[in-house]
């Protein structure tokens, strides 16, 4: 794991939609990681509106993000999946966090959009406080780097590469 966050990517000038989508559980971290991604948001990416849904958990984050790239004709640019999954006595922690990161893997292939995911899953409070209030390993700000390169990756290649509609189809 990297012990420093990513360099900042170039600012994104075009107005675009990024949502984010982020579990209440574990309050204090979750809501530190929604807060830090917003503020890294509008600087790298200041025309951009964000939409925030919260949802109770880590578990519910899946299919709310589904629902939102299923909405139509313009999904988001890409969707952020924030979220805070402390391991306990038992394996459940981790039963979760499987689940949502092969669901999350899933979801940004099937939709070709890039999804961020930032659900995090750590031995304990110390650790959720490093990387969602800390300033050295701050996943907030890093989920909203790796959004603005996805971002502006995804543009390039839509300019360079745009969509050709075999006739053989």
């Amino acid at each position: 794991m990297s012990s420093a966050l990513p360099p900042k990517p170039r600012i994104i000038g075009p107005r675009m939609r990024v949502c984010i989508v982020a579990g209440k559980y574990n309050e204090q971290f979750a809501d530190a990681l929604v807060e830090n991604t917003v503020a890294e948001l509008s600087e790298l990416m200041p025309q951009t509106r964000v939409d925030i849904i919260r949802v109770p958990g880590a578990f519910e984050i899946p299919v709310t993000v589904a629902n939102v790239l299923d909405r139509g004709e313009s999904p988001p640019a890409c969707v952020i999946a924030l979220g805070v999954i402390l391991k306990g006595a038992t394996s459940h922690a981790d039963l979760i966090a499987n689940s949502v990161t092969l669901s999350l893997q899933e979801l940004a292939i099937k939709h070709k959009v890039p999804v961020i995911h930032e659900v995090l899953l750590v031995e304990d409070e110390k650790q959720a406080y490093a990387r969602c209030i800390g300033s050295n390993l701050n996943r907030g700000r890093e989920a909203a780097r790796v959004a603005a390169s996805m971002v502006d990756i995804f543009s390039e290649i839509e300019r360079s590469m745009p969509r050709v509609i075999s006739r053989n189809a």
